[in-house]
């Protein structure tokens, strides 16, 4: 394709786009509209991985030891874990002693201003067992690990958690699932949208159109300018989605981290710096293609393709 045809396409696109400011206007707005909740479940579920990948990176078991349990026992014991395989693949990550003292002060630290009940159970009368926490590479290992630890000797108690990352994939899987759903529905609604914006233009330059025809002017030629108009109309939606997406996630993330409920269960979420360029290329590409296809549909009926 010459410059100067490309040129004309681009320049032709834009007085599309700025002579039709009310059709344009309305397009804007309705596309911004779906796209902002389409990036709303974006950014939810990009978070949900995130949150879940953070969990599942401590997300373990602590394995309790017998009180009567010598520290070679212990010591075996520890090997015995740090070896375990599921069908030849290593199934633990990471296995970390915690000893009857420290057992004791993680009470203490839960207990707060009332740790002072506890000081009777320092020294020789301590009676928190002495236990490993093992983390996995893996969760999906946590059912055949457990089953391992629980025949080895010397193994009191084990106690998982992973109930609750087990509940946050469902719930990750969930929002993915309705994210896809509102992402094909919102895709028809914009192509629709642009068409219609679209055919309005063409309606009105139908002679315009049809002079051109008659003088030899092709297909192709008479079609890009509009589709340069849908797709500049959809780039300009995603740029405005970005920023407001952008000022509402920000403000919005600042107050979460910041509750007591996000200290508590020290769960973090992504800087939106980080979720950036994914949706930039999201949003560019969505608002391209959609833009690009409503405008090649509304073209049919005068071209008839």
């Amino acid at each position: 394709m010459k410059y100067s045809r490309f040129g004309y396409f681009i320049g032709e696109g834009f007085r599309n786009v700025f002579k039709n400011k009310k059709s344009t206007g309305a397009s804007l707005m309705i596309m911004c509209a779906t796209m902002i909740i389409f990036g709303v479940f974006l950014v939810l579920g990009e978070n949900i991985n995130h949150i879940v990948k953070e969990v599942e990176s401590v997300q373990g078991m602590q394995v309790f030891i017998n009180k009567d349990t010598t520290e070679e026992q212990i010591g075996e014991l520890g090997d015995k874990i740090r070896d375990i395989k599921i069908d030849g693949v290593p199934a633990v990550n990471q296995v970390v002693r915690k000893t009857k003292d420290e057992a004791l002060a993680t009470m203490k630290e839960r207990f707060k201003e009332k740790q002072d009940l506890l000081a009777t159970f320092d020294g020789e009368n301590n009676i928190f067992p002495e236990s490993y926490v093992v983390t996995l590479t893996d969760l999906k290992y946590s059912p055949q690990v457990q089953d391992e630890i629980s025949k080895m000797d010397n193994v009191k108690k084990i106690t998982s958690r992973d109930q609750t990352v087990t509940t946050l994939l469902s719930i990750a899987k969930w929002v993915r699932i309705v994210t896809g759903v509102i992402l094909i529905l919102l895709i028809f609604i914009s192509m629709f949208i642009i068409a219609n914006t679209i055919k309005l233009t063409v309606h009105a330059r139908r002679k315009e159109i049809s002079i051109m025809k008659y003088v030899g002017a092709t297909n192709n030629f008479i079609r890009w300018p509009f589709i340069v108009e849908g797709m500049i109309i959809g780039i300009f939606a995603g740029a405005i989605s970005i920023i407001l997406i952008g000022l509402l996630y920000n403000m919005l993330a600042d107050a979460l981290v910041n509750s007591d409920f996000m200290k508590r269960m020290n769960i973090s979420l992504l800087p939106f710096a980080d979720m950036f360029n994914y949706i930039l290329v999201t949003y560019v590409g969505l608002g391209m293609g959609i833009g690009a296809f409503g405008s090649i549909i509304s073209m049919r009926k005068y071209l008839k393709v």
